[in-house]
């Protein structure tokens, strides 16, 4: 399994509702946590890393390994700067098991699960989980989103991304992580509002058109963005870096960091959009690999 092209769509199918199944287990692990006590530290970098954090990413790195064996997994919990300097499998996953940490411990309901299998340096099935919200996504050849059942995914139904509406689009702002770069992008855009929301769940509201466009200039890690690239992307929009590439993944001589992105219902955006071309100095992300990190 060396990339999409390799894959079958049934293949990518597959292994797609098996990660949203995983999404939702870790999402139960969450929401024992979630407005209770939770234990928690802050790195060196000033991030927090709670017991949910950690118990979410054990379920999934061992559900994993049981599914996928063989197949190695990239996770923000236990990823190490040392595992780090040198080139990932051809195949491989990237996990964050709590992507939005702070709104998580203040009580908000917007955190996700982030999960996805990259190939050939692009994501090629993914599963986004929003707890908090009771939704789920899961993207191999196809997008989908369901309720979360009874700790599983419920019926799914198909998501698509919407053209850009005539009367103004709706953009997703961080609520946590503004940036000049990121402001000056939006306001050179027919931008008609902006909605406050934490974590990687803009992608999946990009995905099932209810929104636009997500800006982002500040840094990121590569586990907060591959499973909503994969989603918003297969479900007809695309996720840009500076020059309308795509994001690749596996960049271990960046430290797994991004760059400027910006998420997009409707590709023909990507025309209109200039990204900076490195990130700015705004507001520290929330979450950053140093050599010193546990």
């Amino acid at each position: 399994m060396t990339g999409a092209a390799t894959m079958s769509e049934p293949e990518r199918e597959r292994i797609a509702a098996a990660l949203a199944e995983i999404a939702c287990a870790a999402g139960d692990v969450l929401r024992r946590y979630h407005r209770a006590p939770c234990p928690h530290t802050l790195k060196p970098d000033g991030s927090p890393s709670s017991a949910a954090d950690v118990e979410a990413e054990a379920l999934i790195v061992a559900a994993l390994a049981a599914r996928f064996p063989g197949i190695a997994v990239v996770a923000e919990e236990s990823a190490r700067a040392p595992d780090l300097a040198a080139p990932p499998p051809e195949r491989f996953f990237l996990v964050d098991p709590l992507d939005g940490t702070r709104d998580f411990l203040a009580g908000t309901p917007d955190y996700s699960v982030n999960i996805a299998l990259v190939a050939g340096e692009r994501p090629v099935a993914a599963a986004l989980a929003a707890p908090g919200l009771g939704r789920v996504w899961w993207a191999g050849a196809a997008a989908s989103e369901a309720p979360v059942v009874a700790g599983r995914p419920g019926t799914g139904r198909a998501v698509h991304a919407r053209p850009a509406p005539q009367a103004g689009l709706v953009a997703l702002g961080s609520r946590r992580h503004g940036d000049p770069e990121t402001a000056s992008c939006l306001a050179a855009l027919p931008v008609l509002e902006i909605r406050q929301v934490g974590s990687a769940l803009k992608f999946g509201l990009i995905a099932a058109g209810e929104a636009d466009i997500y800006v982002r200039c500040g840094p990121t890690m590569e586990w907060d963005t591959a499973a909503g690239d994969h989603l918003v992307t297969v479900a007809g929009g695309c996720v840009v870096i500076p020059g309308g590439g795509p994001v690749l993944y596996g960049r271990y001589g960046a430290g797994y960091r991004n760059g400027p992105f910006a998420a997009l219902g409707d590709p023909a955006l990507a025309a209109v959009l200039t990204l900076p071309a490195s990130c700015g100095t705004g507001r520290p992300p929330e979450r950053r690999l140093t050599a010193a990190n546990p």
